[in-house]
């Protein structure tokens, strides 16, 4: 019974890293980006959440319920101010900008928050289970990953049932000849990261309640992220939640023979699957 409540913390674990990794695969299904600054973005928002339930005494949830308008902002403004004047055939540009990003956010954080370890206090919630058989659950680790699912299936929703969807997929797909058809990809793109930033702000929400963050830690979320979407299969929305809970369930599973595998074991996993599927294992667009 040991190695089922193993696996079932695994696939809880996976649902955080799903939420890392959807804004990144949102991002770079639509236009092609792959922004390592994404970790420390959702560092940034778990420092504004924090901010916002310390200043007010709110609950981190209702905390970052108010910080889902400010973030979008934030990302439209990223993306018409910064990231579309660096957009094109050349990878290399959208690489430096958001590496020379994560770096800013790192050190404007250390400036205004210190090295200090901070956490969001959810109060007596964090401590509630559900008994499940023999098995005993942790009432937020079951809310993360019934958010990952339920972002999930939104932004798919959003994608093939609304107008914007459409406009997303035909900018993804030939951003040349959508602007014939009265569509702007500048616009498509800045509304593409301002989702993605809402999505970092649920991200962010259980981040902080489930473990102690500082800001030295974003790029280790984007590692996760990262291998996430490649497992997933890149622009594969569901394919991201399938490989956020493989890297959760590697992560477990490592730990449990000997805790200081637990990290080892979803970098060994990733490669493991690279090497059979080097196109990760759903390999199609925004699904």
């Amino acid at each position: 019974m040991i190695w089922v409540d193993t696996i079932m913390q695994g696939i809880l674990l996976g649902g955080l890293y799903a939420l890392f990794a959807a804004g990144l695969s949102l991002v770079f299904g639509i236009m092609r980006l792959v922004n390592l600054a994404h970790g420390d973005l959702i560092v940034l928002t778990a420092y504004l959440v924090l901010t916002i339930a310390t200043a007010t005494g709110l609950n981190p949830f209702i905390a970052a319920l108010m910080a889902l308008p400010v973030m979008f902002g934030f990302g439209w403004l990223l993306q018409t101010s910064l990231f579309n004047r660096v957009l094109g055939d050349d990878i290399l540009p959208p690489l430096l900008v958001t590496f020379g990003l994560s770096v800013v956010i790192q050190n404007a954080l250390l400036e205004g928050f210190s090295a200090d370890s901070q956490k969001l206090v959810a109060g007596p919630i964090e401590a509630k289970s559900v008994a499940l058989g023999s098995s005993s659950l942790g009432v937020i680790p079951l809310m993360t990953l019934a958010s990952a699912i339920l972002v999930i299936w939104l932004l798919n929703q959003l994608f093939y049932r609304t107008a914007l969807g459409r406009a997303f997929r035909a900018t993804s797909d030939d951003a040349v000849t959508v602007q014939l058809m009265g569509i702007r990809p500048a616009r498509i793109f800045s509304i593409a990261t301002g989702i993605a930033m809402v999505v970092a702000t649920i991200a962010a929400v259980y981040l902080g309640i489930r473990a102690n963050f500082d800001p030295s830690i974003g790029p280790a979320r984007l590692l996760y992220a990262f291998e996430a979407v490649i497992i997933g299969g890149l622009g594969s929305l569901w394919g991201t939640l399938f490989g956020g809970i493989v890297i959760g369930l590697a992560q477990a599973l490592g730990a449990a023979v000997n805790p200081e595998w637990q990290i080892l074991s979803g970098h060994i996993a990733f490669v493991i699957i690279l090497l059979f599927r080097p196109r990760g294992l759903f390999p199609r667009a925004l699904d």
